[in-house]
C-alpha cells in the first residue's frame, strides 16, 4: 500500500465527477442535519462546505468526503440545546455551541500532532457498535416530532419519549404523509435509478414538488424558510467561566467522536482504493475543518461513509474530488440557497431518520448473542447508556468492562504457563541432561517456569504456585520464555524470591532477557541474590542447585556443558 494525499490532475475527470456526485448527495444531508441540530439549514450547508474543503486540503485520506454526519449531528443537537438553555438566548447559545466546535477542532489537531491517531479507534468492536447504534436510535427518536409534523418538545431523548403519546395525538396528517413518502422513496428507489440520481436527492425533490403541487394552499406545512445567499459571517468565539467545564466536556465528546467517525471511514476508503491513509494527518485536517466551520457558523463534521464510497465508486482518487465537492456546494450557498426555502421540514426529518436507521449496526445486533453473550451484554449496555445517559459514560464503561474481560481471559491463558515441577514430568519440557539432573535432586529442587508476557493478571497464578515452594531447598526461576513482565508480576516474583530466601532456600534466576533483567534490577530484586545465581541456562542452574543439596559434587555426573563459563559458578 502507498500513503499519499498529493493533489494532482492525472485523474481529473474521475475526481471532478466524484466531487459532483458527492455534492449532490451532500446537499439534502447537509440541510437535514442542519435543521436536525437546531442550528438551521444554513449551518448545515456551511459545515458541509468548510469541513469538507479544509479536511480535503489538509487531511491524510485523499478520497475522504467530510461533512456533517449523523453521529456528529446527534452530539451537536445536545450541545446547542444545552447552550441555549444555559444562556436563555438563542444567539448567545449558538455562539457558545460554535465555540465548542472550534474547541473540538483544536482537540483533534492536538491528537494528530501528538501522533495518537492510530490509538483513537483502538477499542473493542462491541463498544464501537454499541455507541454507533445508540447514536442511530437517538437520531431516530429526535426526528419523531418533525416526522409527525410538530416541533420538538424539548428535553432531548427523554423529553421526546415521554411526549410520544401527545405527539401521536396531535399528528399532522399532511406532513406525516410527506415524511412517509420520503422514507418510501429512500427505501424502494430502484438501484438502476440510484446509480444516476442519489435517492436522498430524489426524495428531497419529489417530496418538495408533491408538497407544492398537491398541498400548495396549505399554510400549515412547516418549511425551511429563506436562507440568505452569500458567504457565511464570522462568529466570534465566546466563553463563559461558569460553562467552561461543560463546554470542554462537550468538545472532548465531539472531537473524539469526529476522530473515530473519520478514521473508521478512512479505513473503508483504504479498502476500496488499496491505499493507506495517514491517521495523524487526517486528524489535523479534520481539526482545521471544524475550527473554520465553527468560526463561520457551521456545525461540526467528520468523514462521511456514504459520500466517501460514492466518491470513490464514481472514479475519484485524490483530494481534488473533495475540493470540487466543497466548491460546488459553495456555489449553491452563494447563489441557489433561496431556492431551498420551500423544502418541507418533514421531508428533511425523514431523510435524517433514515440515516439513523442506517447507522444502527443491524448485522452485529442479529449475531452478537450467538458470537458471545458477554459481548452482547457489553453492546446492549453501551446502547442503553448512550441513549439514556451520556456518550462519554457509555464509551468509558464499555471500554472498561471489555478490557477487564479481555484481561481476565489473557490472564487465565497466561496463568496456564506458570508451572512448577520437582521431577522430570511432562509439565515442563526438559532435555535429557536437565531431566536427569532434576531427577537426581530427589524432589529438593523446585523448577518454577514462566512463559509468555507476564501481565498483572498473572500475579495471582504466581502467588498460587508459591505455595508449592515449601519443603524444597533450592528454587530455580526460569524466565527464558518471558518477553515482557509487568510491575505487578515483578512484585509477585519478588515476594516469591524473598519468601524463599527468608526460609533459608537458595534461589537462581535463569534466562532473563535484557529488558526483564533491567526491570528486576530497578525493583532491586537482583540485589538480594549472589551474582553467580543469575545464570543464562537452565542446565547450569540445575548443576549448581544439585551441588547445594545433600548430594556431594562427586555424585553429580559429568555432563558436557552448554558453553557456560565454569568460573562463573563460584
Amino acid at each position: 500500500m502507498q500513503i499519499t494525499n498529493r493533489i494532482h490532475f492525472r485523474n481529473l475527470r474521475g475526481d471532478i465527477f466524484g466531487g459532483l456526485t458527492a455534492a449532490i448527495i451532500a446537499l439534502p444531508m447537509a440541510l437535514a442535519f442542519g435543521v436536525a441540530s437546531g442550528a438551521g439549514p444554513a449551518a448545515g450547508l456551511y459545515g458541509a462546505v468548510l469541513v469538507g474543503f479544509f479536511a480535503a486540503l489538509f487531511g491524510g485520506t485523499p478520497t475522504l468526503i467530510s461533512e456533517p454526519t449523523g453521529p456528529m449531528t446527534v452530539v451537536m443537537t445536545s450541545v446547542i440545546a444545552q447552550m441555549i438553555a444555559s444562556t436563555g438566548d438563542r444567539a448567545s447559545g449558538l455562539a457558545l455551541a460554535f465555540t465548542v466546535v472550534v474547541m473540538a477542532g483544536i482537540i483533534q489537531i492536538a491528537l494528530g500532532a501528538l501522533k495518537l491517531g492510530r490509538y483513537v479507534t483502538l477499542m473493542p468492536y462491541t463498544v464501537i457498535s454499541g455507541f454507533m447504534s445508540g447514536i442511530g436510535i437517538i437520531l431516530i427518536i429526535l426526528q419523531t416530532a418533525p416526522f409527525l409534523g410538530q416541533k420538538s418538545p424539548g428535553g432531548g431523548v427523554i423529553g421526546t419519549v415521554t411526549n410520544i403519546p401527545n405527539l401521536i395525538a396531535n399528528i399532522q396528517p399532511i406532513e406525516t404523509f410527506l415524511a412517509v413518502l420520503t422514507i418510501a422513496i429512500l427505501v424502494f428507489s430502484p438501484k438502476q435509478i440510484n446509480k444516476y440520481i442519489p435517492p436522498q436527492l430524489s426524495a428531497l425533490v419529489i417530496g418538495t414538488v408533491v408538497s407544492l403541487v398537491f398541498f400548495g394552499n396549505v399554510e400549515d406545512i412547516r418549511r425551511i424558510g429563506e436562507i440568505k445567499a452569500g458567504l457565511p459571517q464570522f462568529v466570534m468565539p465566546s466563553l463563559r467561566p461558569e460553562l467552561f467545564q461543560t463546554m470542554l466536556i462537550d468538545a472532548l465528546v465531539l472531537g473524539m467522536l469526529g476522530c473515530i467517525d473519520a478514521l473508521l471511514t478512512s479505513v473503508v476508503a483504504d479498502s476500496l482504493t488499496r491505499t493507506e491513509h495517514n491517521s495523524n494527518k487526517e486528524l489535523i485536517g479534520q481539526g482545521i475543518g471544524n475550527i473554520v466551520s465553527g468560526l463561520f457558523g457551521g456545525i461540526a463534521g467528520a468523514g462521511a461513509t456514504m459520500g466517501t464510497v460514492v466518491n470513490i465508486q464514481t472514479g475519484a482518487r485524490t483530494a481534488l474530488s473533495g475540493l470540487t465537492r466543497a466548491l460546488i456546494l459553495l456555489v449553491i450557498v452563494l447563489w441557489a440557497a433561496p431556492l431551498t426555502s420551500v423544502i418541507p421540514l418533514a421531508v428533511l426529518a425523514a431523510i435524517a431518520l433514515k440515516v439513523g436507521i442506517n447507522i444502527i449496526d443491524w448485522s452485529f445486533l442479529k449475531r452478537a448473542h450467538k458470537v458471545s453473550p458477554k459481548a452482547a451484554l457489553i453492546m446492549y449496555g453501551v446502547i442503553i447508556l448512550t441513549v439514556f445517559v451520556d456518550l462519554i459514560v457509555a464509551v468509558g464503561v464499555g471500554v472498561f468492562v471489555a478490557n477487564i474481560l479481555t484481561i481476565e481471559r489473557l490472564s487465565n491463558l497466561r496463568s496456564e504457563e506458570v508451572k512448577t515441577v520437582t521431577d522430570a514430568d511432562d509439565a515442563i519440557i526438559l532435555n535429557d541432561v536437565e531431566r536427569d539432573l532434576l531427577d537426581r535432586a530427589n524432589n529438593r529442587v523446585l523448577l518454577f517456569q514462566l512463559e509468555g508476557p507476564m501481565i498483572f493478571g498473572v500475579a495471582k497464578a504466581i502467588a498460587r504456585e508459591q505455595t508449592a515452594m515449601k519443603d524444597h531447598d533450592v528454587l530455580i526461576l526460569d524466565l527464558s520464555q518471558v518477553p515482557h513482565i509487568g510491575v505487578t508480576s515483578s512484585l509477585a516474583i519478588e515476594n516469591a524470591i524473598k519468601e524463599a530466601i527468608d526460609s533459608g532456600r537458595h534461589v537462581f534466576i535463569v534466562g532473563a532477557a535484557a529488558k526483564i533483567k533491567q526491570r528486576l534490577e530497578k525493583l532491586g530484586i537482583l540485589n538480594v541474590l549472589p551474582p553467580h545465581h543469575i545464570l543464562e541456562t537452565r542446565e547450569e542452574a540445575l548443576r549448581q542447585a544439585l551441588s547445594l543439596v545433600t548430594y556431594t559434587s562427586d555424585e553429580v555426573p559429568n555432563y558436557p556443558t552448554t558453553g557456560f563459563n565454569e568460573t562463573a559458578m563460584g
